[in-house]
C-alpha cells in the first residue's frame, strides 16, 4: 500500500531547523516539569497499598473520606474513581507489613457505614522494595541505551549511533514530560511501555538509516541533505502504515482497556507519535548536525572494499598453492 508517490522526493531537511527548535523546546519543558513537579510514582516505586473497592451503588466518595479520616493510618491517602462510579481506588502510603492488622480489614471496618461494598483487590509494596524497583528500572533504561549505542556503532558508523541515541533520549524525555503534565501514574506497566518505546523508535530509526546508507552508495550527489530527503521519502509509506496501525491498536487499548492498563496505553500512545516523528525529523537531520561526511564515508567504503579484495586475492593464492 502506497500513501505517497513513489517517485516524489519530499524536502524534509528544509524544515529541520524549525523542528529542532520545537523538539528542544519540548525537551526543555519536559525537564522543567520533571525537576519542578516530578513523576507521579505508583506503589510499585513509591511503596504503600492500593485497595480497590466496589459498591453496589455509586460510591459515596465524600462519606468514604470522612470515615477514613478517623483512622490515623489513612492520613494522606487518596480516593479516586476507578473505571466506573461504583468502583474506587484507595491509595495509602502505609503497607500492612507496618501494621498489626491487615489493611484490607481496617478499610472494611472503617467503611461499614458507607453502604454495601466489596474489597476487590489489595496490593502492597514496601517502601524499600519500591525504592529498589525504581533503581532497577532506571538501570534497565540506561543499559538498553548503552546496548543500542554499541549495536548501532557496529552496524553503521559512530555518528549514526550518536544520532539514534539522541533521538531515543528525545523520545523518552518528551514522553516523561507528558506523564508529568497529565499526572499519569508511573508504575511497572509504565516502565514496560518505556522499554517498548525504545525498541519501537529504534526499529523505525534503523529502517530509515538503512535507506540513508543505501542512498550514500546509490546516489551520486555529495549533499547529505538531498540524500536524506530521497532516502526518507522512499520509506515514508512504510513508516506511515506501520505507525498508523500501531497507533489505532494502542488508542483502542487506551479507550477500552480500562484503568488497569491506562498508564501503559497512554505512555505507548505518546511514544508511537513521538518515535515516528523523531525517526524522520530528528534522527536523520542529526547526521548533518554531527557533520557526517559523505565523501569520507564513501572513501571508507572504498578502502574497506579494497581490503576485502586483497584478502580474497591472498586467500585464492593460498588455496592455489602459490604461497
Amino acid at each position: 500500500m502506497e500513501f505517497f508517490k513513489r517517485k516524489q522526493n519530499y524536502n524534509f531537511m528544509s524544515k529541520s531547523r524549525y523542528l529542532l527548535l520545537l523538539s528542544l523546546s519540548l525537551m526543555a519543558f519536559s525537564y522543567f516539569l520533571l525537576f519542578t513537579k516530578g513523576l507521579n510514582f505508583g506503589i510499585d516505586f513509591a511503596g504503600g497499598t492500593v485497595i480497590q473497592v466496589q459498591y453496589e451503588q455509586e460510591a459515596p466518595i465524600s462519606k468514604m473520606r470522612e470515615a477514613l479520616n478517623s483512622y490515623p493510618v489513612f492520613e494522606g491517602s487518596s480516593i479516586t474513581e476507578f473505571g466506573s462510579p461504583e468502583e474506587v481506588i484507595i491509595r495509602v502510603k502505609t503497607s500492612s507489613g507496618e501494621l498489626q492488622r491487615d489493611l484490607g480489614d481496617v478499610v472494611s471496618e472503617a467503611l461499614q457505614s458507607t453502604g454495601n461494598f466489596e474489597i476487590r483487590r489489595v496490593d502492597m509494596v514496601g517502601a524499600k522494595v519500591g525504592g529498589e524497583l525504581r533503581e532497577k528500572g532506571v538501570t534497565s533504561l540506561l543499559l538498553v541505551v548503552i546496548a543500542i549505542l554499541i549495536y548501532v556503532s557496529f552496524r553503521f558508523e559512530w555518528r549514526f549511533a550518536l544520532a539514534s541515541i539522541f533521538a531515543l533520549v528525545h523520545d523518552i524525555t518528551i514522553v516523561l514530560g507528558g506523564l508529568v503534565l497529565f499526572e499519569i501514574e508511573v508504575n511497572l506497566d509504565t516502565l514496560a511501555a518505556l522499554l517498548t518505546i525504545l525498541g519501537y523508535s529504534l526499529n523505525d530509526t534503523i529502517i530509515v538509516f538503512d535507506r540513508i546508507r543505501e542512498g550514500l552508495v546509490k546516489y551520486k550527489g555529495i549533499v547529505l541533505s538531498h540524500i536524506i530527503d530521497e532516502s526518507v521519502s522512499k520509506t515514508l509509506s512504510r513508516t506511515t502504515l506501520t505507525s498508523l496501525t500501531t497507533f489505532f491498536v494502542v488508542l483502542t487499548l487506551l479507550l477500552f482497556g480500562g484503568e488497569i492498563i491506562y498508564s501503559f496505553a497512554f505512555t505507548l500512545l505518546i511514544g508511537v507519535i513521538i518515535g515516528t516523528y523523531s525517526s524522520i525529523f530528528i534522527a536523520s537531520p542529526t547526521l548533518i548536525w554531527f557533520r557526517f561526511s559523505v565523501e569520507g564515508y564513501r572513501k571508507m567504503l572504498a578502502e574497506r572494499e579494497k581490503r576485502e579484495k586483497e584478502k580474497a586475492r591472498m586467500r585464492a593464492m593460498y588455496e592455489g598453492g602459490r604461497l
